[in-house]
């Protein structure tokens, strides 16, 4: 993970994750597949406790709000900084905070598609292609459209209109 951080996932390689981690890299190819999988590499234990601890909670409802409540909490620490990263980067705060929540929801459908595959898809293509099912609603004039700008009513925030 601090590679991962400090290169970027991209930049990073399974080689470089070996060393780093002090093994070589036929050990690390033992224990996972591609780099990839060490994202990945505590879900089937967190999985495996989380299922333990619901299957002998003495009252199951209470677990289940806390994991709801926890898995928002991240979702929207994710959104959030998906958003000030796209407006760092120039983009509209309305825009990046939309672009933001829809690709985390992309990202949710690819990922609950992928898991449920029968077949060996990647994830990758997954999520490409819930990008192709959403764009498939937006007309394609819209999609070469400039963006118009959003211009509130003072007299009601809650109000906007397109110009």
């Amino acid at each position: 993970m601090e590679l991962f951080e400090e290169q970027g996932f991209q930049d990073t390689s399974a080689v470089q994750i070996a060393k780093h981690a002090r093994v070589t890299t036929r050990t690390f190819f033992r224990y996972f597949s591609d780099k990839q999988e060490v994202l990945f590499a505590d879900a089937v234990m967190l999985r495996a406790a989380l299922v333990h601890e619901l299957l002998h909670a003495t009252d199951v409802v209470e677990p289940l709000p806390e994991l709801l409540e926890r898995e928002l909490l991240k979702q929207q620490q994710m959104t959030d900084g998906f958003s000030g990263a796209l407006h760092q980067r120039g983009v509209d705060p309305d825009i990046a905070g939309l672009a933001a929540r829809v690709g985390i929801h992309v990202f949710r459908t690819a990922y609950r598609q992928w898991l449920e595959a029968d077949d060996h898809a990647d994830l990758a293509t997954m999520t490409e292609t819930a990008l192709s099912l959403l764009a498939s609603i937006v007309p394609a004039s819209a999609s070469t459209a400039p963006l118009r700008s959003v211009q509130r009513n003072t007299a009601d925030p809650n109000t906007a209109s397109l110009q």
